[in-house]
């Protein structure tokens, strides 16, 4: 509400009034995203009287306040102001540069503050505080007082830290998400420069430069400068060395945004010596990290491990340090310097002479973890591994990349390639995974153990992908130096692993053969693991397809127990997967497509690709007759699935004869043009959408998937079929076991055979 004088109250003085209330400058440029932000600080400023927006240099925090206040000028209809603390030297007194922004003078005898605090009473007023993070001290004094003497006063700070102060709200403003806003972004200020310039044009460019500078506002609007000289390929090759890439020549750019190494270097210069230091060694995390890498990675005598978290703690109050609060029950926060933060530490770091002492380290810290991480695979914290690695994924390529750069250390690399074939082959990494332990094993070695590990994983991988020419080279040099070496570990294994070759391959007596080899080898020794049930599982499998479905049964359902027991899910949907083969086998349709529904359930949980295809193709022919559109949208979403894992459609004969069966009768029933396109959604939709609608349509009636309740593609169960909704897909998995137990008699044996997409 605006002051209105009292009768006889005094006027201010001339020296007072500013000439203007609420002269903020214009925007030169087009302001681009934040929608969400400028909301929340609308409402912050309806509840409190000072919000903070934090972060890092050049992420936008300045131009993120100005537009906020400039889209809150009604409210503040007494007086709205910027004050530009940024260029001034640390020291200076922050009451000035305020009284100046509002165009007053202290007369002489009266403080500035005294000044502020009479102009300020005159309403509803707005002071927006930009770049105090080097006078925080006493902008603080000054911000606590004017607060407490001038209720109508709000206060919007954009600093690099927060003031610290009572009734301080944070904003910390995070990077422009890649699509659309730091797309959008690069393409407006390309567009100044190049007319003709379009997002659409180099879409993939584009969003590779955003990606690669973190959208970070001031770091995209300095690559786009670049476009003057470069090409946009130009500059996405030369962003490898992106501070001395974004650099600017314009006049009205702030000195301290002409180049990102400046801008960045601005924050370098207030961290205290500890936070300079840590900032250099954190440089060599990429991506996120928790506190107890930290302190292992970055700890020594001259930063000593009960100094790094204050230290971390201060990079982080000063914005450097990105804090990622952990999905809720997760455990640790984590932390992440942003690219161009992390290039800026390691440009110090090499400075010191540390960089490959910190490397080593870096790599050993990712050693044990992946050691403990493999350790806790067979256990009830099976899905937290899966996680915990999925994080830590550019930090283990990282230490892989460490690990592979000489000939000397090629026995940690194939250790550690080796160690983590769990989460190459359980969540849908198999590619990936083949090509890290191929590039290990082609360093050679002379230590057998690691080798060892090595190939047997990589005979996992390439059989999994259908790759036997890969599987048999490394499992065949496996065997002969377990042999050789007396490692009877490596020899069930390698055996193991020939026989999931030979099952993916049709050449079904040899796997059964070698899986029971390889099974008698496991109890021989004593072993029980999450590869011992594989090994049950696989077993299974082959049996089923030789038609022998009460062994098979016998067998999956034995593993499954098992893996519930220990609280294993990874190989327990597997189970599931081979319960369902053998129950399709008998022509126990009903049940088969249960079992692949809770099989999928767990699927997702792991992101395992191989999991996820081989149950849609199994569960295509069994929907085919009640749903034939829904079998070809299957379809399409397994070709997918097989691409993805081997770069080209199914390898196996009876999966292929399978398939082709299943397609045929799809295409009688729909007709070429509509099977065609259902198949062509199926391949668009991918993989993940297929496996939610399966499941979607499976909470909906437990007791069967499609049938006579009416579960066609395309439509839900009808809500009077839905009684049990809730219960969990592996739950019903669970009464079919039971039911095996009861021993049900054999159906006749189902009439398709399996195949794979013609292209």
């Amino acid at each position: 509400m605006r002051h209105v004088p009292r009768p006889g109250s005094a006027k201010p003085s001339p020296s007072a009034q500013p000439s203007r209330a609420g002269a903020l400058p214009a925007e030169v440029s087009r302001f681009v995203g934040r929608s969400a932000e400028l909301a929340q600080i609308k409402r912050l400023l309806s509840r409190t009287r000072l919000v903070t927006i934090t972060g890092v240099a050049g992420i936008g925090k300045s131009r993120l306040a100005l537009r906020a206040a400039r889209r809150m000028r009604n409210r503040f209809c007494d007086g709205m102001w910027l004050v530009s603390l940024a260029e001034l030297p640390a020291g200076t007194d922050p009451d000035e540069a305020v009284l100046g922004a509002l165009g007053l003078t202290a007369p002489s005898g009266r403080s500035p503050r005294e000044v502020l605090v009479r102009r300020l009473a005159q309403g509803e007023t707005l002071l927006v505080l930009d770049g105090c993070e080097h006078l925080s001290e006493p902008c603080a004094a000054l911000v606590a007082e004017l607060l407490r003497r001038v209720p109508g006063l709000r206060v919007l700070v954009a600093s690099r830290r927060p003031l610290g102060i009572t009734g301080e709200r944070l904003l910390p403003l995070r990077p422009l998400p890649v699509w659309p806003d730091a797309v959008e972004l690069f393409a407006d200020r390309a567009s100044a420069l190049l007319p003709a310039f379009t997002a659409a044009a180099g879409r993939e460019a584009v969003s590779e430069v955003c990606r690669r500078l973190d959208g970070i506002p001031l770091a995209i609007e300095l690559a786009a400068a670049q476009l003057r000289t470069l090409s946009l390929e130009q500059v996405l090759l030369r962003l490898d060395d992106p501070l001395r890439l974004l650099t600017s020549d314009g006049h009205s750019i702030p000195d301290r945004h002409r180049s990102l190494s400046t801008a960045i270097g601005w924050s370098h210069e207030l961290c205290t010596a500890g936070e300079r230091l840590l900032w250099s060694r954190l440089s060599v995390f990429d991506g996120g990290f928790d506190l107890d890498a930290v302190e292992y990675v970055c700890s020594g005598p001259d930063l000593p491990a009960d100094e790094v978290l204050p230290a971390l703690s201060g990079l982080v109050a000063q914005s450097v340090v990105v804090r990622d609060d952990p999905p809720e029950g997760a455990g640790q926060a984590r932390y992440r310097l942003l690219r161009p933060v992390r290039a800026y530490g390691a440009r110090w770091l090499a400075e010191l002479g540390e960089t490959e002492r910190l490397r080593k380290r870096h790599r050993d810290w990712y050693l044990g973890l992946a050691t403990w991480c493999e350790l806790d695979w067979f256990s009830l914290r099976q899905i937290e591994v899966a996680q915990r690695v999925e994080a830590e994924l550019p930090n283990l390529r990282l230490a892989l990349e460490h690990s592979l750069e000489s000939p000397e250390d090629a026995h940690i690399g194939q250790y550690l390639t080796g160690t983590l074939w769990f989460y190459w082959v359980g969540c849908g990494r198999l590619a990936e995974g083949q090509r890290w332990l191929e590039r290990a094993l082609e360093l050679g070695g002379d230590q057998p153990e690691p080798r060892a590990k090595a190939l047997w994983a990589v005979g996992l991988t390439a059989a999994a992908r259908g790759d036997a020419v890969a599987a048999l080279t490394a499992l065949h040099e496996c065997r002969e130096l377990a042999d050789r070496c007396g490692d009877e570990s490596a020899a069930a294994l390698a055996t193991q692993m020939l026989g999931a070759t030979a099952l993916v391959n049709d050449d079904l007596p040899h796997a059964v053969a070698l899986l029971r080899e390889c099974l008698e080898r496991y109890r021989a020794r004593g072993e029980l693991n999450a590869l011992v049930l594989l090994a049950q599982v696989q077993l299974a499998l082959a049996l089923a397809l030789l038609g022998d479905a009460e062994a098979a049964l016998a067998l999956a359902e034995d593993a499954r127990q098992v893996a519930t027991d220990s609280g294993e899910r990874w190989v327990r949907s597997y189970a599931l997967y081979a319960l369902a083969c053998a129950r399709a086998e008998r022509g126990e349709d009903e049940q088969a497509r249960e079992l692949l529904v809770a099989c999928l359930e767990i699927k997702r949980e792991f992101g395992d690709l191989l999991g996820m295809t081989l149950a849609l193709e199994r569960l295509a022919p069994l929907v085919v007759l009640d749903a034939p559109e829904w079998a070809a949208e299957l379809q399409g979403a397994t070709l997918t699935g097989w691409r993805d894992l081997a770069g080209e459609p199914l390898r196996s004969p009876l999966l292929r004869q399978r398939h082709e069966r299943c397609a045929a009768r799809a295409r009688g029933l729909l007709g070429d043009a509509g099977y065609e396109a259902a198949r062509r959604d199926g391949r668009r939709g991918g993989l993940d959408t297929a496996v939610a609608q399966v499941l979607e349509r499976g909470r909906g009636r437990p007791a069967s998937l499609v049938g006579q309740a009416g579960g066609v593609a395309g439509r839900p169960w009808p809500e009077e079929d839905r009684a049990s909704e809730g219960r969990a897909a592996e739950e019903w998995a669970a009464g079919a076991a039971a039911a095996l137990r009861r021993k049900q008699p054999a159906g006749p044996p189902p009439a398709e055979a399996d195949e794979e997409p013609a292209g």
